[in-house]
C-alpha cells in the first residue's frame, strides 16, 4: 500500500465508522472540481476501502449542495497538467477504471455533470437529491465524455433515452433519472446523506463476502456472453459456499439470531 497522500482530508475527506466508509468531494471553491490532488485522493481512498477488512460500503458524496462534482478542473487542463487528473490504476479522477469488489454508492446533491456525472456513473448505487440533475454536455463543447459516460450511461439507461442524452448534451432531473431506473433513491437534499447511509447499511448487513462475489458476476452482466457468466458464477459461488460465512449464516437463522460475519 502506498503512503497516504497528503490530499486525504484536505481535498478529499474519508471517514470509516459502522462498516462504512464516507468519501466526500472537497473542494468548493473549485465546485469540486476534479485536480491532480483529487485524483491522487481518490486512488488511494479506493485501495484503502479494498485494504481494509472493516469497511463493507463505500459512499462518495460531496461538499456542496449545489454542485456534486464539475468534473474536470479547466484551469489545471488550460495549464497542461491535464495527465494530472487521471491515475495510471483509476484513470480519470482516480476513480472510473479503479478495480473494486467492495460496493460504491453516489450520494449526489445538486449537478452532476461532464466528469461529475461519470464519478456516480461508476458507482453501484446512485441516492439523490429531488433537485439535482445528471448530464454528459462535452458535445456541447465539441468535446467527448472520455471517463466512460459514453458507454456506462446506454447500460443503465433506455437506449434511445441514453443515445439522446449523449447527443444533445441536456441534463435530466433526478426525479426523472429515478423514473428511468439510473437513482434508486430520492430524497431532499439534506437527507441524501443519511438516506445513502441507510442503504449501506442494509448492504453492510449481509455477509461481505457473498456481496462481493454477488456483485463480481452481477457487474459483468452486460459485458459476457451467457457461457461466460455461467463460468464467473459458478467460481464465484464455489467460493462463497466454502466461506465460513456460508455456514454462519444458515447457523444463525435457525439459532434465530442475527449472523457474525468474518467476511471469509
Amino acid at each position: 500500500m502506498s503512503e497516504k497522500p497528503e490530499s486525504v482530508g484536505q481535498e478529499v475527506l474519508y471517514e470509516v465508522a459502522d462498516h462504512i466508509a464516507v468519501v466526500t468531494l472537497n473542494r468548493p471553491d473549485k465546485r469540486n472540481a476534479v485536480n491532480g490532488a483529487v485524483a491522487t485522493a481518490m486512488d488511494w481512498i479506493v485501495k484503502e476501502v479494498e485494504r481494509d477488512d472493516d469497511v463493507r460500503v463505500a459512499i462518495l458524496t460531496s461538499s456542496l449542495e449545489s454542485t456534486f462534482c464539475a468534473g474536470a478542473d479547466l484551469s489545471e487542463i488550460s495549464k497542461g497538467n491535464a495527465r494530472a487528473l487521471s491515475t495510471k490504476d483509476g484513470g480519470f479522477a482516480g476513480f472510473v477504471k479503479s478495480k473494486r469488489s467492495k460496493p460504491w454508492i453516489a450520494a449526489v446533491r445538486g449537478n452532476a455533470l461532464a466528469g461529475g456525472c461519470e464519478l456516480p456513473l461508476t458507482c453501484d448505487m446512485i441516492v439523490a437529491a429531488d433537485n439535482s440533475r445528471f448530464g454528459l454536455p462535452e458535445v456541447k463543447r465539441g468535446i467527448f465524455a472520455g471517463a466512460g459516460g459514453v458507454f456506462r450511461l446506454p447500460r443503465a439507461l433506455p437506449r434511445n433515452i441514453a443515445l439522446e442524452i449523449v447527443a444533445t448534451g441536456d441534463p435530466l432531473p433526478a426525479e426523472r433519472m429515478y423514473q428511468l431506473g439510473l437513482v434508486n433513491r430520492l430524497a431532499p437534499s439534506g437527507d441524501v446523506l443519511a438516506e445513502a447511509k441507510s442503504l449501506a447499511a442494509q448492504i453492510g448487513a449481509n455477509a461481505p463476502l457473498a456481496v462481493r462475489k454477488s456483485l463480481e458476476v452481477a457487474r459483468q452482466a452486460y459485458d459476457g456472453t451467457e457461457e461466460e457468466l455461467w463460468k464467473a458464477s459458478n467460481e464465484a459461488s464455489a467460493v462463497v459456499f466454502s466461506s465460513e460465512d456460508a455456514k454462519e449464516g444458515p447457523r444463525a437463522f435457525l439459532e434465530k439470531r442475527a449472523p457474525v460475519w468474518k467476511g471469509r
